[in-house]
Parts: structure tokens; sequence; C-alpha cells
């Protein structure tokens, strides 16, 4: 199901333009229009997803998660991020920087990251 002001919803409906760079039945890889690294990519959910706890709510959600973190891997060893390293993120609500209710991993690289990151 979309969400007609959901921004994800609307990239994926073509709506607004992204930068792809993977696309597969469970969701799409784009570059992220503000970049936090050298390289920045979302791989956000086809299905309007708030967070990752709304994904377990049903049945199946190991399954989609399963599929976006391989799809996140795939998007890293493209970018050629696997060698040297890469980071992989998952945002959930307010506290935990969520900035668009979508579910969506961020992979970011090209430099070494720190720790704690925030």
């Amino acid at each position: 199901m979309k969400d007609q002001t959901c921004i994800f919803c609307r990239i994926l409906k073509g709506e607004i333009a992204s930068r792809k760079i993977l696309e597969e039945m469970e969701g799409v890889a784009i570059h992220d229009v503000n970049p936090q690294a050298p390289f920045h990519a979302l791989v956000i959910s086809r299905n309007h997803v708030p967070d990752m706890a709304a994904l377990f709510e049903g049945d199946g959600g190991e399954q989609i998660a399963g599929k976006l973190m391989k799809m996140a891997v795939n998007v890293a060893q493209q970018a050629g991020l696997s060698p040297e390293g890469y980071r992989m993120v998952v945002n959930s609500g307010d506290n935990g920087g969520q900035t668009v209710g979508h579910l969506h991993v961020h992979v970011l690289g090209g430099r070494q990251m720190v720790w704690p990151p925030g």
C-alpha cells in the first residue's frame, strides 16, 4: 500500500526523480540526495511500512528484511565498497534518527566510519 504524502512512495511511483542504482521486487536502491559519506545510497521497501517494528507486525517481515539487507549488500558490492568496508543503517522512530516514515536501509562508504555514530 502506498501513502500519497510519503516522499519515498512518490519516488517509487515515479512522481519524484531519483538516481536509481538497483531495482528488485522487494525494493529500490537510489542515491541519497543529501549524502553523509562519499557513497550514500538508500534501499527503500516497495511497500509503505513505517519502520522495522511495523514490518514484523504481520507475516513475512523476516523475509522482506532479509531481502532488503541483501539488496544493501549488493549495492555496496556494486559500488566497490566491499573490500574496504561500509556501514548499513536502519533508523527507527524520532529518537532513532528516522526522518522519513518509510522503511529504508542506508548504505554508506568511501571513508572511515567512526563510532559512536551519533
